[in-house]
């Protein structure tokens, strides 16, 4: 016999699990699928843990819109629900004076997004506060912080299951059939479907487009092609002296080797873009030496050997090597028709500081169940 639920949720990131959330806030109580023995294990635990301020993206783009919401839900969610983080900050420095070409492409962009914190220093100005950087200028995003991803995932899936939610751990998706106007989840190694639901979100992030391929009546021109672009971190023993983030000005694909601190102010320098074929999270220890002259274009005195290998996250972009960057891509029944189902493709930073606002624009997407 298949169970019914309110609603399905496929994927226990930070994404799903703010969807989850949501869900359950507004009365959907649902079912959280993960494939893994825990929540979070892939894109939501591999990254920076920065909660971004919104000033690199595209105006008028859904990165942009819900980057900006996001960090303010961010925020307050964070101070209401005791999850650590912290609004440390951060400096984005032209490396020399032909670079202040971008760094003013990116306060332009900052202000289309509705960001007006930005502050321009000059490089004595820059000196003044984080000594160490060499760089010709700067600017600081005072919006800029860090969270604890793991503490901030367990707070929104508490919030989720105090309202009827449930996560399924070491639950792989295999098929989605439709009957009857629900959605049937199929298992591996179950002839019949385990669970239905009339309302289905596809938040598997690097496995959404996969999924989306085994969803019975999805027209396939609604899938976009997956990319995936590896972001290497390296990271250093001992104290560092800077109390705010560095980012170089961006490249292509990511936003260049930074230099981030968690909040027992250990720092990392990266990730890195290597655009690969399949998923593979190796570190390669050769790779030190790269990192290394990276990490000293931030900060000129560092030890090299105090740099070793991290870990590694993959971004699950639907735009390629030499393609513009993607935005993010939220297909609700008004996209391609199918009654309850959402499908979120390309879902790659800034998704954890936009997690709720993604939420908020997936239960906009499903309004015609309210």
């Amino acid at each position: 016999m298949t169970d019914r639920v309110d609603a399905i949720v496929v994927g226990g990131g930070v994404v799903g699990l703010a969807v989850g959330r949501a869900l359950a806030l507004a009365g959907h109580a649902p079912l959280i699928l993960e494939g893994e023995a825990d929540f979070g294990s892939w894109t939501s635990s591999r990254n920076s843990e920065v909660i971004h301020a919104g000033i690199y993206y595209p105006e008028g783009s859904l990165k942009a819109r819900l980057c900006v919401m996001g960090k303010h839900m961010l925020y307050a969610f964070c101070v209401e629900r005791g999850v650590p983080h912290r609004q440390v900050g951060k400096l984005i420095f032209a490396a020399n004076d032909e670079q202040f070409g971008e760094l003013e492409k990116i306060q332009a962009a900052a202000v289309s997004a509705g960001v007006n914190d930005l502050v321009w220093l000059e490089k004595a100005a820059v000196r003044a506060i984080e000594p160490e950087l060499s760089c010709a200028g700067a600017l600081l995003s005072p919006s800029t912080g860090i969270v604890d991803s793991h503490s901030l995932m367990q707070a929104l899936l508490g919030e989720a299951e105090a309202h009827g939610g449930m996560l399924v751990a070491n639950s792989p998706v295999e098929r989605i059939s439709r009957a009857e106007g629900l959605w049937q989840v199929h298992i591996p190694g179950e002839a019949d479907p385990v669970v239905c639901a009339p309302i289905l979100v596809n938040s598997a992030g690097l496995g959404a487009q996969a999924l989306a391929s085994a969803i019975e009546g999805l027209d396939p021109s609604f899938i976009p092609p997956l990319h995936l672009a590896r972001g290497v971190y390296f990271t250093h023993s001992g104290k560092v002296p800077f109390s705010h983030l560095i980012y170089p000005v961006p490249e292509p694909g990511g936003l260049g080797t930074h230099l981030t601190l968690d909040l027992g102010g250990q720092a990392r320098f990266g990730p890195d873009v290597e655009w690969i074929d399949r998923i593979d999270y190796t570190v390669d220890p050769a790779r030190h030496s790269k990192f290394a002259a990276a990490a000293q274009r931030i900060w000129p005195a560092l030890d090299p050997a105090r740099l070793q290998p991290g870990y590694a996250g993959i971004r699950p972009k639907i735009s390629g090597p030499g393609e513009a960057a993607a935005d993010f891509m939220i297909q609700g029944p008004a996209v391609h028709g199918q009654e309850g189902l959402v499908n979120l493709f390309g879902i790659e930073s800034p998704g954890l500081t936009a997690s709720m606002a993604i939420a908020a624009a997936v239960m906009e997407a499903l309004k015609c169940l309210k």
